[in-house]
């Protein structure tokens, strides 16, 4: 019988969508086996330092690909958002697994909500683009630089004087922990990360055969709009810690895609719209309207 290697990171989010992947396409597949082969990337390595000093190609994506590269691995699974928009060489996304709730959440200790928090309340997150936003809507915030994973995160919040902590929405509610969030993020206050939600599957582009097994997990309405905040990402040559929000929507065929570009101290933060039926034509239209409006003047400071 032959085996099907899958990759993924050995973190319990990770895991689980590794896990979750690999049980569809068991169901599938029954005549087929798969197999979980996780390790560790130089981004769950380095934790005591924030991921924006480190630089982030690949930080979290390198040792997959070179599995892939390698022909270790068969299919390599990934959080979209921690993907960077230029692959490797040979490699390519095959598949854009449906989106989870793509939005952020806040996780607070006493479940008091983000507008109501005292002033100078401490916030841990060690995203610019949280930390940029955030401090927009209220500047009296102050923030703790927050790394490792989820369970980590969630013990530091719980044994320091952080009054809370931001996170995915999609982790958390796929590690089952629906019942700590205290509020979903609205869009005015927090856009996402580019790809926010998504589980990707990559792939060496020349494996038609693996492409074709993948092909029922792709996700139409999800690949739309998550092309669009790639594209919109790649124009602006941002990367995962950098101060860019961006959510797309596909409404009766058309994508809608809002983008933000924020500077690290939160007092210039610029938005734009559009929409099409094209998705990087949608992203390149937004991007172009964030550079009119000054985005490169604000990214260059902070590179």
């Amino acid at each position: 019988m032959k085996i099907i290697y899958i990759g993924t990171r050995d973190s319990a989010l990770a895991m689980w969508q590794a896990e979750w992947v690999k049980n569809k396409l068991t169901d599938l597949y029954p005549h087929l086996q798969f197999e979980l082969v996780s390790m560790k990337t130089k981004g769950d390595k380095i934790l005591d330092v924030p991921l924006s000093k480190i630089g982030d190609k690949g930080l979290f994506t390198k040792e997959l690909e070179q599995g892939l590269l390698s022909d270790a691995l068969d299919l390599a699974v990934h959080s979209l958002k921690d993907m960077p928009t230029l692959l490797p060489k040979g490699l390519t996304i095959s598949t854009f697994c449906e989106r989870e709730e793509p939005r952020d959440v806040f996780l607070s200790k006493n479940g008091i909500r983000l507008e109501d928090l005292p002033a100078g309340a401490i916030i841990g997150t060690s995203s610019l683009r949280r930390k940029s936003q955030l401090q927009h809507f209220r500047p009296d915030f102050t923030f703790m630089d927050l790394r490792g994973n989820l369970q980590t995160r969630w013990k530091k919040l719980t044994e320091s004087n952080m009054d809370g902590i931001v996170l995915a929405a999609a982790g958390v509610i796929r590690l089952g922990w629906v019942d700590r969030i205290t509020q979903i993020l609205p869009e005015s206050m927090m856009l996402p990360a580019v790809g926010q939600g998504s589980i990707a599957i990559e792939i060496d582009e020349q494996r038609s055969d693996i492409q074709e097994l993948l092909s029922p997990l792709n996700h139409a309405v999800t690949e739309q709009a998550v092309r669009a905040e790639r594209a919109l990402m790649r124009k602006l040559e941002g990367g995962c810690q950098v101060p860019i929000g961006a959510l797309a929507e596909v409404v009766n065929g058309q994508i809608i895609l809002r983008g933000l570009v924020a500077s690290l101290d939160g007092l210039r933060l610029i938005k734009a719209e559009g929409r099409g039926a094209d998705p990087e034509a949608v992203g390149l239209e937004v991007a172009k309207r964030l550079i009119e409006l000054g985005a490169n003047e604000i990214l260059a400071e902070i590179r």
